[in-house]
């Protein structure tokens, strides 16, 4: 098995963070799983860390300070890994993402955040902030139109969706905007930016019907899912819980359309926008 890869330092606060965490355990002759007992964590955890995929909190900097005789290094330097222009419950899952290799998403009733348009992020901001300021609203369209620059090159990472036909069907922002939000999808498909699948409403019930599922795996760290619910979001890295939310989306994809047949599902539905065919 191939060791794990330097970290380029400058590339981000974390990546410097985690490529010292990683001298600092080895220099004391820890692995992975003896220091993750020593703070109460999973070794995959302190995996994580070290390849800049999860952020160090400021209990777990002090603990490693004392462990591991870096004096206040950590304390001093996680402060930096803190500021995210992203909210507070999403914040490490979206740091996460920019380092993932592979993300399968479920989305039972949005479209999923990477392959959506200006106009569609905008209605549905304003749909949950419905007095906010256009400058603000502006701020948070681009932040999250900006994550789709992971998928210029479809090498770095592999984004597979399953789509539910709800977040298809729900007219968000007008017919116009849904018609340009369900074209980029499909085009992001005929691309070969994406896999996206759809789960048609006649599949009936299905094994994710309790909520949205996003799993990322990682080049040098166990893969996590994120659990999200209304203004929040946890990361997971327990194995047993990462298989049974990976078996769900196997489950899943089995049951949507294959990305052939969604692919006409999707043109139908823009179709159906632009002609004010939407039932």
């Amino acid at each position: 098995m191939p060791g794990p890869k330097d970290l380029d330092p400058a590339s981000s606060p974390r990546a410097m963070i985690g490529s010292e965490l990683r001298h600092a355990r080895e220099r004391k002759g820890l692995k992975q799983t003896e220091l993750g007992q020593i703070l109460f964590v999973s070794g995959s955890f302190i995996g994580q860390l070290e390849a800049g995929a999860r952020r160090m909190q400021p209990e777990y900097a002090r603990m490693l300070d004392e462990e591991l005789d870096t004096g206040d290094y950590f304390a001093r330097n996680c402060a930096a890994t803190a500021k995210s222009k992203y909210p507070e419950h999403f914040a490490e899952a979206a740091e996460a993402e920019a380092q993932a290799i592979s993300i399968k998403e479920y989305s039972p009733l949005l479209i999923p955040g990477l392959l959506q348009t200006p106009a569609y992020a905008r209605a549905v901001f304003r749909a949950y902030l419905p007095t906010e300021p256009e400058q603000q609203l502006d701020e948070l369209v681009s932040v999250r139109t900006d994550r789709a620059v992971l998928l210029d090159d479809p090498t770095d990472l592999v984004l597979w969706v399953v789509v539910d036909e709800a977040a298809l069907r729900r007219v968000t922002g007008g017919r116009a905007v849904m018609a340009e939000a369900v074209r980029h999808v499909a085009d992001a498909a005929r691309r070969h930016r994406a896999i996206v699948q759809v789960l048609p409403f006649d599949t009936g019930a299905h094994t994710a019907m309790e909520g949205p599922i996003r799993l990322m795996d990682f080049a040098d760290a166990p893969p996590m899912v994120y659990f999200e619910g209304v203004g929040t979001g946890r990361l997971e890295d327990d194995p047993s819980t990462v298989r049974a939310r990976q078996r769900t989306f196997e489950l899943l994809a089995a049951c949507a359309l294959s990305p052939a047949k969604s692919l006409v599902l999707l043109d139908e539905v823009a179709q159906d926008y632009a002609h004010e065919k939407h039932p």
